[in-house]
């Protein structure tokens, strides 16, 4: 019913990158490219503007498509989720689990407002790090999870949720640094926290690296440490640094506790993935993927 081609759109026109579009629609590269130039046969049109260095930027007609792609995706979302209503009653136990940024910071306002309107679903959530929540899916002690990372489990379905960023943060009074900007090759020099194996923080990080030649054995680890909230409360005592999500440090940025030091030309950009078994999910899992798709459009 939805066209797909409007999909694949918003998503290269909100990445601005054919390859991380590729990755999150689950599609071959050449596959997006077919669906944007459909697009822009229908419309008689340019709707994207490719450079030599591979940089996209939005025409004029790109920009007007987006918004009316903003607005249709919005209203599909609700229409679906409401049908869906109706053929369901929500009665039972939802079964989630989440790693552990999602789990602490994505999740649970939307839990709330998910109990306000289905108050009589008993939700239960698992907490742990992105492999561990892939196993408990495996093992069916869950029935749907949402993860972050990189790699992939081929026994399982991976459907894109919500994007995020991970970035280098520091107490405001660190002094190691000086600048908000450091280059790659610093980050060799500097006393980092990091995750513990298994998370799917890490296996970004590392991912990101490569093509800087920069490896994690490269790295110089105080410590790894298996919690965000532990490393945000580590760094406030110290003159360490973290790769840590945007999503997590909301309120320390606000208070001014933590800062940002961009790292030039390296921007570490990751999708948080719903994970559920192949084949057909419980009716409540399903109304929950569609719940949290319509809280985030």
């Amino acid at each position: 019913m939805f066209d797909f081609r409007l999909q694949v759109f918003y998503t290269v026109a909100k990445r601005l990158n054919f390859t991380r579009a590729s990755a999150e629609l689950f599609i071959s590269q050449p596959a997006v490219t077919k669906h944007i130039r459909e697009l822009e046969t229908h419309f008689k049109t340019t709707l994207l503007e490719r450079s030599g260095n591979k940089k996209i930027k939005l025409t004029p007609a790109g920009q007007l498509l987006l918004k009316y792609a903003e607005q249709i995706i919005a209203t599909y979302n609700e229409l679906d989720f409401d049908m869906n209503q109706l053929q369901n009653q929500h009665t039972g136990t939802l079964r989630i689990g989440g790693s552990n940024t999602v789990a602490q910071y994505v999740i649970p306002p939307i839990l709330a407002q998910f109990h306000d309107r289905f108050n009589d679903v008993k939700v239960s959530l698992l907490t742990a790090n992105t492999e561990q929540v892939e196993l408990a899916v495996l093992k069916k002690e869950i029935d749907l999870g949402i993860v972050e990372g990189i790699h992939r489990n081929p026994q399982l379905k991976y459907e894109a949720f919500l994007n995020d960023e991970l970035v280098l943060v520091c107490s405001a009074g660190n002094k190691l640094v000086k600048t908000d900007a450091i280059k790659p090759e610093q980050l060799k020099t500097l006393p980092l926290l990091l995750r513990e194996p298994g998370s799917g923080t890490l296996d970004v990080i590392a991912h990101a690296f490569k093509p800087l030649d920069i490896y994690l054995a490269d790295l110089k680890p105080v410590m790894q440490l298996g919690s965000t909230e532990s490393i945000k409360s580590y760094l406030l005592h110290s003159n360490c640094f973290a790769f840590l999500s945007v999503q997590a440090i909301l309120n320390e940025l606000k208070t001014g506790t933590l800062k940002i030091i961009d790292i030039k030309d390296l921007t570490i950009a990751r999708p948080f993935y719903f994970v559920q078994p192949h084949g057909q999910l419980p009716a409540l899992a399903t109304s929950f993927m569609r719940f949290c798709k319509r809280s985030k459009s």
